[in-house]
């Protein structure tokens, strides 16, 4: 499964396995296959960006978002579907479970906006895409064969914090994320695979 996970830049990843997935779209270059599900954790510029969103849907796309994002995806091809931490359904056949994703010692992203992070099954892996966040008590919580973690700091947990997340979750492999636009660089991805005993893939 590891290689067919693409990760663009920032939080965004296209996977690619029963459907093509991709994570928050951002400074998507041109000419990326089209998109049978997009997951959209926030409403902030970063990580719902409709520009980025109109490159990869089409009629048959399903986006997935929390409720603070419909007006910015209202007029997006494809269907829009609203959730809320907590909730399970199935997008296109795939398992989809909206967690919670929130900073607990920063504003940017406080628990009850309702930002989300995903858990979703492709290639028989429960893949799990924490959003912006920190590291909060719901990760106990979460199972996954691979986790998407957040490294970069200032507006998310640091690669020291999301070690200590890697550990609530356990999963086989972490693959970082957040960093080399707007915020982070390479090194925290580096920094956090350093520091974990677990397996990492830098992306």
């Amino acid at each position: 499964m590891l290689d067919k996970i693409f990760r663009l830049n920032h939080d965004c990843f296209r996977l690619e396995g029963e459907k093509v997935v991709y994570t928050d779209p951002f400074h998507l270059p041109d000419g990326e296959p089209t998109a049978d599900i997009i997951l959209i954790s926030h409403e902030h510029f970063d990580h719902c960006s409709p520009e980025d969103i109109q490159k990869i849907a089409k009629p048959t796309t399903t986006i997935v978002a929390v409720a603070s994002c419909m007006e910015q995806l209202a007029d997006m091809p494809g269907e829009l579907t609203i959730v809320e931490p907590g909730d399970k359904l199935q997008v296109q056949g795939m398992p989809l479970e909206a967690v919670a994703a929130y900073n607990t010692n920063k504003d940017f992203h406080p628990k009850a906006a309702g930002h989300a992070g995903y858990v979703f099954t492709l290639n028989g892996k429960r893949i799990y895409f924490a959003g912006d966040t920190d590291r909060i008590p719901e990760m106990k919580d979460i199972s996954a064969d691979i986790a998407l973690l957040p490294v970069s700091g200032t507006y998310v947990m640091t690669a020291e914090e999301a070690v200590e997340a890697a550990g609530d979750i356990s999963p086989e492999v972490v693959i970082p994320m957040h960093y080399d636009d707007i915020v982070g660089t390479k090194e925290d991805a580096e920094r956090f695979a350093k520091l974990y005993a677990g397996k990492t893939v830098i992306k």
